[in-house]
């Protein structure tokens, strides 16, 4: 019999679960607060329940635990990239990071990457599967342990695209926030889509009070196209008027992404549709230098960067340069998992780190 994943259930789920094996409702809450507030794993050491229910637990659930292969530990800002091995022999990748006000986390939220963008290294390793809520959630409960710290904001920026695994994702940031688990605010979490349309209605809908980011990338619909394939689906303008309707319903500011790409989407006239475009948005505009890639010839130099947000600033657009973080270690997301891939494709996952 197939063991059910406890890590993913949320409370009224899990007093269900009890229920049928004959036990009290109550005791869902207990279990609860082990897994996600006191972060114990082990039924063994939940030590305020009995030993029958402790037994039974072990029959009938597993926690979906992840196990680090391999750890980064960058000498320049003190960032930390995990490479984590699922259950299934699979990697994804995490990012820890430190800045003034605490410790942000970076987690993925699929194995691999359908949407293709052209200078992203996450698709290239191709895609396998959606990640189970547990398996997001744990990327923070691991991190946190491993470095001794609680991060008090999430990226949803990792490997994947949070909205092609939405029910999943919709799951993790319930648990996430829940009042008798971890408890984190969605107001300190932010989640990053290339832009589907759909879903991001849906979204929308939920009011959840999360920050949105949307990868733009270009105002040119053509060249958005080229670089960006899922805007062959879902175009500049059913993309913006989404975004506007995000806006309308959550009263929240967007973000929109941009990778500043030498000789792509840099120049002056590149500066004038993209402020044509975002004019009257209550927005902001992230400048990302985008990150070598040997697979890609795609660069940016710093000085290209700030020269472009300088032209958007000059029309009146919020930007600003998204802060460099972990350049020591291919903090970069993708890279890491897709040299994992080729080194550890044939061999025995099962020794452990690779730190």
């Amino acid at each position: 019999m197939e063991k059910i994943d406890i890590l993913s259930l949320n409370l009224e789920e899990l007093e269900e679960k009890l229920a049928e094996i004959g036990e009290k409702k109550f005791r869902a809450k207990q279990i609860f607060k082990w897994l996600h507030e006191r972060r114990v794993f082990d039924f063994d050491e939940m030590t305020d329940i009995s030993v029958q229910l402790r037994c039974k637990l072990k029959e009938e659930f597993c926690a979906n635990r992840l196990f680090i292969q391999k750890k980064l530990e960058s000498s320049i800002d003190n960032t930390v990239k995990y490479l984590y091995r699922l259950s299934d022999g699979n990697f994804v990748e995490t990012v820890l990071m430190e800045y003034n006000y605490g410790h942000s986390i970076c987690v993925s939220t699929q194995v691999g990457c359908k949407m293709g963008c052209r200078f992203c290294a996450s698709a290239i390793a191709g895609f396998v599967r959606n990640l189970e809520p547990s398996e997001i959630l744990m990327q923070i409960y691991e991190t946190e342990k491993n470095a001794g710290v609680r991060v008090s904001g999430v990226v949803l920026m990792g490997i994947g695209e949070p909205l092609d695994n939405y029910s999943n994702v919709i799951r993790f940031l319930e648990l996430l926030s829940h009042k008798d688990g971890n408890n984190l605010s969605l107001r300190h979490v932010s989640l990053s889509t290339c832009g589907i349309v759909p879903k991001i209605y849906e979204l929308s809908e939920l009011r959840l009070g999360l920050t949105l980011s949307v990868s733009l990338h270009s105002a040119d619909n053509d060249r958005r196209s080229e670089i960006m394939p899922v805007n062959r689906t879902y175009n500049i303008p059913l993309l913006i008027k989404a975004c506007r309707d995000y806006i309308d319903k959550t009263g929240r500011r967007i973000t929109f992404e941009y990778a500043v790409i030498d000789g792509v989407n840099s120049s002056d006239a590149d500066a004038d549709r993209l402020s044509a475009l975002l004019r009257g948005i209550n927005c902001h505009v992230n400048l990302i230098p985008v990150n070598k890639v040997k697979e890609r010839n795609y660069s940016t130099a710093r000085r290209g960067v700030e020269n472009f947000a300088n032209q958007l600033k000059k029309r009146g657009i919020n930007a600003t340069v998204r802060r460099t973080l972990g350049s020591d270690i291919e903090a970069a997301c993708g890279q890491l998992r897709r040299d994992a891939g080729l080194k550890y494709k044939n061999n025995d996952l099962n020794g452990g780190a690779d730190n």
